[in-house]
C-alpha cells in the first residue's frame, strides 16, 4: 500500500535523486498494471542500491509493503504526482529553426503533458506563417502574450549569439523555467530554473568514454 504524499519541506531534493525517479518511472510503466517491483529490482534498473531506492522514495512518503514491494501502478501515479507530470505545463519555444521544429513536433511531449502553445521568431520572413496548428509570433510579442495566457516554461532554441538576449526576454515575460538548446551558458535569477542541453558536451563525454576504454 501506498501512503499519502509528503512534501520535502525544507529538505533539498538532489537532482541526481529526481533523475533515478524519472527513470523509475518509465522502468514502472513498462510493467502490467497488477504487477509489484522490489526495491532491488530498481536498484538493478539504475544501477544503485536497494537502499537509495527506499531513501528517494522516502523524501515524499511511505510506498511499498515490506516484504511485497511496491505496487506498479500505484508507484506510477504518485511517481508522476511527484514529478508534476500530472498536470499541464503551457511550453513555448524561442527560434522556428530545424531545432524548434524538431522540438514543437516531437509527439513524446505532449503524453507528459507539455504543451506547446507558442512558437516564436525575429525573422519577419517566419512571423506570420502557419506550425502545424500554430502561428509563429514576434517574439515582441512574448511578454504581452504570456500575461493574457501564461506559459510554464521556455525553451531557447537559437544560435549562441542570441542565447543571453532571449533568456532576458523569457525572463521579463515572467517565464521561471528555461531549457537552454543554444550551445552557450546563460545567466538568470535566482527564481529561474535553467536546464542547458548541450549536445556537443554529450558527445564529447561520449567520446572521453571510449578513449579510455581503449587504454
Amino acid at each position: 500500500m501506498i501512503h499519502k504524499l509528503d512534501s520535502p519541506g525544507n529538505k533539498k531534493v538532489a537532482e541526481s535523486t529526481v533523475r533515478r525517479l524519472t527513470v523509475y518511472l518509465h522502468y514502472l510503466e513498462s510493467l502490467p498494471e497488477a504487477e509489484a517491483v522490489s526495491s532491488d529490482e530498481l536498484a538493478v534498473l539504475v544501477g544503485t542500491t536497494p537502499a537509495q531506492v527506499r531513501k528517494d522514495l522516502s523524501f515524499f512518503g511511505s510506498f511499498g509493503k515490506r516484504g511485497l514491494g511496491y505496487p506498479a501502478t500505484e508507484l506510477v501515479e504518485q511517481l508522476c504526482t511527484i514529478l508534476g507530470l500530472d498536470r499541464t505545463w503551457k511550453v513555448c519555444i524561442i527560434g522556428a529553426g530545424k531545432l524548434g521544429l524538431a522540438l514543437a513536433n516531437y509527439p513524446g511531449f505532449a503524453g507528459r503533458g507539455f504543451q506547446v502553445s507558442g512558437v516564436y521568431d525575429t525573422d519577419p520572413n517566419k512571423i506570420g506563417g502557419p506550425w502545424d496548428a500554430l502561428t509563429i509570433r514576434d517574439v515582441a510579442n512574448l511578454k504581452a502574450d504570456s500575461g493574457a495566457r501564461p506559459y510554464d516554461i521556455g525553451v531557447i532554441a537559437v544560435p549562441a549569439s542570441s542565447g543571453q538576449q532571449v533568456a532576458d526576454i523569457l525572463v521579463d515575460a515572467g517565464i521561471k523555467a528555461i531549457m537552454n538548446f543554444a550551445p552557450v551558458q546563460i545567466t538568470a535569477p535566482n527564481d529561474v530554473v535553467v536546464r542547458m542541453v548541450n549536445m556537443v558536451l554529450e558527445f564529447e563525454a561520449l567520446s572521453f568514454a571510449l578513449t579510455q576504454r581503449s587504454k
